[in-house]
């Protein structure tokens, strides 16, 4: 009973070694234009990883902090104010600290200031994240391309052959759809990488817009 447990166990192990060298295989039957595709998978798993971590690390944000920063202005302490502004390291709080200095100016001026800074912010959370978007439109091309270059040299072999069988075809040109299929799984989870950490930065933005809304409120408090 032991031995015919280890013969099944091990029939299954080389059963699915084989999977993976025929996948691996497959894959590499693909052709040269596989190389880039590669290469825009590859980066972008970079990318998203990256910009995950940075999205992440800047998105923290105290729930009191907008509290604190209240009762330091309300009592005065505007330097407080800005010593927690500083040293809170995310959008929100770079912003109120732009709008810490520039108070005793007019309120459209210290928004105005404020918009500034809070763009600039917006533009690092979302830096390179236009390659996924790129990656997302011309990975399923390469693809594309990669098939048709692929059909056109099969075409090309199978006219030097009296005469083709159909099975041989088909397998060929089941082969030369790798590309096209790989393209489009790349350029789909692409896609789907770029909108995650694109949905994850507006909540952010969100959050900075209550943030300088709520920070005028309190500006305007002592003259209502």
């Amino acid at each position: 009973m032991f031995n015919i447990f280890l013969q099944i166990d091990s029939t299954g192990l080389a059963t699915a070694s084989a999977a993976k060298e025929s996948l691996f295989s497959l894959l590499v039957k693909g052709g040269v234009m596989m190389i880039p595709l590669a290469i825009f998978f590859a980066m972008a798993i970079f990318f998203f990883i990256e910009r995950l971590i940075a999205i992440r690390k800047v998105s923290k944000i105290e729930d009191n902090f907008m509290n604190i920063i209240r009762d330091h202005i309300i009592n005065g302490n505007v330097t407080a104010a800005r010593s927690l502004a500083k040293n809170t390291p995310n959008p929100v709080a770079k912003m109120i600290d732009k709008g810490l200095q520039r108070i005793g100016k007019p309120i459209d001026a210290i928004e105005k200031s404020m918009d500034n800074v809070g763009k600039l912010e917006i533009y690092k959370m979302e830096k390179n994240l236009p390659v996924l978007s790129v990656i997302a439109r011309i990975a399923p091309l390469f693809g594309f391309v990669g098939t048709i270059i692929g059909l056109v040299i099969l075409l090309r072999d199978f006219a030097t052959v009296a005469n083709p069988t159909i099975p041989a075809i088909a397998d060929a040109m089941y082969v030369k759809m790798i590309t096209s299929a790989t393209g489009l799984i790349i350029g789909i989870l692409s896609y789907l990488a770029y909108s995650y950490l694109d949905t994850q930065i507006n909540k952010t933005v969100n959050k900075m817009e209550s943030a300088k809304s709520d920070f005028i409120d309190i500006l305007q408090e002592p003259t209502r």
